[in-house]
């Protein structure tokens, strides 16, 4: 067996002083004061950080590396960054995120509709970027092992934010669906008892939830993980709930 630390070096992969593999980043923007400040700042941060002009120079550059995440620039030279937007998103479907000097809701609404996964409207606070990119990332998965996410299957659950995501994209739930999603996917291969999840939630109110509550509960939260057929949470009859990761 190769040793790891040749078979890094050999593909060129590189590892943050933490020991994690470093994200990639083509940043596509024509503004140079942005440039070398994004470059040094996202590089402080541990990313590995290539320079795009125009589109033309971007689609080059995209042709020959394996990206983690784009910063495109709307307005650019040639053309805008919508171009290499539909460009990722058809073939590679990786995370992008807008930056542009346009405040036009048109914009934004095009850039999301398109699949873009963030927008943010120049002149706009380093550190506050540096948050989106990571929240993006996470999104993909790309965080997947951190210790306070909980993974099964497609399902990632963050708990740092209280946010879950189906691969890229964010699911919606109510305080207590978040609650008795947690408690499940927390005990995954272990049945949980439906008396035991209703010891320790309460409606919104501070109301005792009961049984049949419930049961709507655990339905609308199979719904929204696309999971109507209960094949990650599994129904023990007459006892409680048991996910499985498959």
């Amino acid at each position: 067996m190769m040793n790891p630390f040749i078979f890094a070096k050999k593909h060129k992969i590189l590892y943050n002083k933490t020991g994690d593999k470093m994200k990639k980043i083509l940043l596509v923007e024509d503004n140079e004061s942005i440039i070398l400040g994004l470059k040094y700042t996202l590089e402080q941060e541990g990313f590995i950080v290539d320079i795009a002009k125009n589109v033309l120079s971007a689609k080059t550059l995209k042709s020959k590396n394996n990206y983690d995440l784009y910063l495109l620039d709307i307005s650019l030279p040639d053309g805008e960054g919508f171009e290499i937007c539909k460009e990722v998103k058809e073939k590679d479907n990786k995370p992008v995120i807008f930056l542009t000097a346009r405040d036009d809701e048109s914009d934004a609404v095009q850039g999301l509709d398109m699949g873009a996964d963030d927008y943010v409207v120049k002149p706009f606070r380093t550190r506050e970027l540096i948050s989106r990119i990571n929240s993006v990332l996470r999104r993909y998965g790309y965080d997947a092992n951190n210790q306070n996410n909980i993974k099964c299957g497609d399902i990632i659950i963050d708990t740092n934010s209280a946010k879950v995501y189906n691969k890229d994209k964010e699911i919606i739930f109510t305080s207590l669906e978040y609650k008795i999603l947690v408690m499940l996917f927390s005990n995954k291969g272990i049945l949980v008892t439906r008396e035991k999840i209703l010891e320790r939630i309460w409606d919104v109110a501070g109301n005792f939830v009961n049984d049949n509550t419930l049961t709507v509960y655990i339905k609308r939260i199979r719904e929204k993980i696309n999971d109507k057929d209960g094949k990650i949470i599994e129904t023990v009859r007459g006892i409680g709930y048991r996910v499985v990761d498959k």
